[in-house]
């Protein structure tokens, strides 16, 4: 008897299974009539990166779990929290106009002009950019500019909770502090009526009847404001308390460079009277030399640039594979990604409910995968075009089209996009890194030796045969191992350390094609003895 998709589902040990049974067990000790808050931030002082598509996508993934889990009966929301109303520090390195900024800082964010030219303020272009970018990728979300919730009123009952609850939350808050700042320190950065800036400045005195703060304005006037109605916005570790209390959001993940961060703010939730939410801290990601990737520095790799040379599926898997290890993000994790992606796609339809449950694509696609197989490794594409230096995808698929006659650019519409992908990361990473060397004497004989049999042999051998005559070929001469053969075949054929399976490789490229390459390779000087 078949096993149902709620049977499958209550099983499954993927992780956003667990993470989602985390807010159903919440929901058993603390039941509530609204809708499920799944939350995640965003701070609207730069460009959405990598970090934003990630947590949006592995929040989409608990998300849809916990649906399937309860079948659709607990209603939801994903809201994407932009922290706006928060002051700017400093001008970011990769906007335009940055003197424009530099005469606002320590506004609101939503308080400056926009370097761009293009929105009311320059939170308002990053928030656009935000919204385009998750739109992009079909996210169901509701935006949150923090800003406008302050305003609206909607924080004014946790605002006041927090006045009230002043010492509970320095009590939290000072001994994580050095002594400097803990002598200035208040949980409330008023917005100065005179300037504009968010004021990092002592709360002089307190009037819980008023609902009111005082302090020292710039100029050295005593002021006083109410903690309501956005006069005031909360320094971000209590921000982020004030935000799981008032919106009562019940899962939010975050990095685990905040996993005090997270420690702390949950302390003042519940000083609050709120919960904090479930969720997970994740591992960040690590650039080519294994350090953290960094927007300031700007090293690793961009959603912009993944885009670039690989599907926005491929980049969710790399998102949902084990996301408490760290990782490399960088462009020679690519290729692997996307052909990973390909394999567990192809599988997906002959699994059983059990097994497609934990299939990343059913996480990815929440629970409906697009039906299209990848005739064609994204691997094998990229060294087809590189032997073929191919500048246009239409060299790729008349390869393609020889070795898969039924594949065509309609009815494989990701391949189509994967030829144009691999061209491009050819030409940028893989073109100005071939070093072709040429053969030594043992290596020459062997590549002769190859290209002889691969004219003697039969019209249109498949991939399998031709991995048999490429193994005969290493066996019949005298390399240590046939590893060694085959590292021959790719830095003096492809230019490159590694390479495809090389059988396969022929099959598409082409019998005729692939002697061309060997007699151009034979044709090189030999390499000294």
């Amino acid at each position: 008897m078949s096993m149902s998709l709620k049977e499958a589902a209550d099983a499954a040990r993927a992780w956003p299974f667990e993470q989602a049974r985390l807010v159903i067990e919440r929901l058993k000790r603390r039941p509530k009539d609204g809708p499920v808050i799944f939350e995640t931030g965003y701070g609207p002082s730069g460009l959405p990166h990598i970090g934003t598509f990630g947590e949006v996508a592995r929040t989409t993934m608990v998300r849809h779990a916990f649906r399937v889990l309860t079948e659709d009966r607990i209603p939801t929301r994903l809201i994407a929290f932009s922290d706006d109303m928060d002051g700017l520090r400093k001008v970011p390195e990769n906007v335009p106009n940055r003197s424009l900024l530099e005469a606002h800082l320590g506004k609101s964010l939503t308080s400056i002009p926009d370097p761009f030219g293009t929105h009311e303020s320059f939170a308002h272009h990053n928030n656009a950019r935000l919204c385009n970018f998750l739109d992009g990728f079909g996210f169901e979300y509701e935006f949150m500019s923090s800003t406008e919730t302050y305003r609206s009123g909607a924080f004014d009952a946790t605002l006041l909770t927090m006045l009230e609850r002043f010492d509970a939350v320095m009590e939290v808050m000072l001994p994580t502090l050095g002594p400097d700042r803990r002598a200035t320190y208040s949980p409330f950065l008023p917005v100065s009526p005179k300037t504009g800036r968010v004021l990092q400045v002592p709360t002089l005195e307190r009037n819980l009847a008023r609902g009111t703060i005082v302090f020292e304005d710039e100029d050295g006037t005593k002021t006083e404001l109410p903690v309501t109605g956005g006069h005031v916005k909360i320094q971000w570790k209590p921000d982020w308390a004030l935000r799981w209390t008032a919106l009562g959001v019940d899962y939010e993940m975050a990095g685990k460079d905040l996993i005090d961060s997270v420690k702390v703010s949950s302390q003042i939730c519940r000083a609050l009277g709120g919960t904090p939410p479930e969720g997970f801290n994740y591992e960040l990601f690590l650039d080519q030399n294994g350090e953290k990737i960094s927007k300031s520095r700007g090293n690793g790799i961009a959603v912009e640039d993944w885009l670039r040379y690989a599907t926005p599926e491929s980049l969710s898997l790399y998102m949902f594979q084990k996301p408490k290890t760290a990782k490399r993000l960088y462009f020679d994790v690519i290729p692997k990604a996307v052909d990973e992606y390909a394999a567990f796609l192809g599988a997906f339809d002959a699994e059983t409910p059990d097994r497609q449950v934990e299939n990343p694509v059913w996480h990815i696609h929440s629970g409906a995968p697009p039906r299209e197989a990848l005739p064609v490794s994204f691997a094998l594409l990229l060294n087809l075009v590189s032997a073929a230096a191919a500048g246009s995808k239409h060299v790729p698929w008349g390869f393609i089209r020889r070795y898969a006659p039924e594949a065509s650019p309609e009815a494989n519409p990701m391949l189509d996009a994967l030829a144009a992908r691999a061209i491009a990361l050819y030409e940028d990473f893989v073109k100005p890194a071939k070093r072709f060397r040429p053969p030594s004497a043992v290596e020459r004989a062997a590549l002769g030796d190859l290209a002889a049999r691969l004219r003697a042999a039969p019209v249109g051998p498949g991939a399998e045969a031709l991995q048999d005559i490429v193994y005969a070929v290493g066996k019949d001469h005298p390399f240590e191992n046939l590893r060694d053969w085959f590292k021959a075949i790719y830095e003096t054929l492809l230019g490159q350390e590694q390479g495809p399976r090389f059988g396969s490789f022929i099959a598409l490229y082409g019998v005729a094609e692939t002697v061309a390459l060997i007699e151009r390779a034979l044709a090189a000087e030999p390499a000294a003895a």
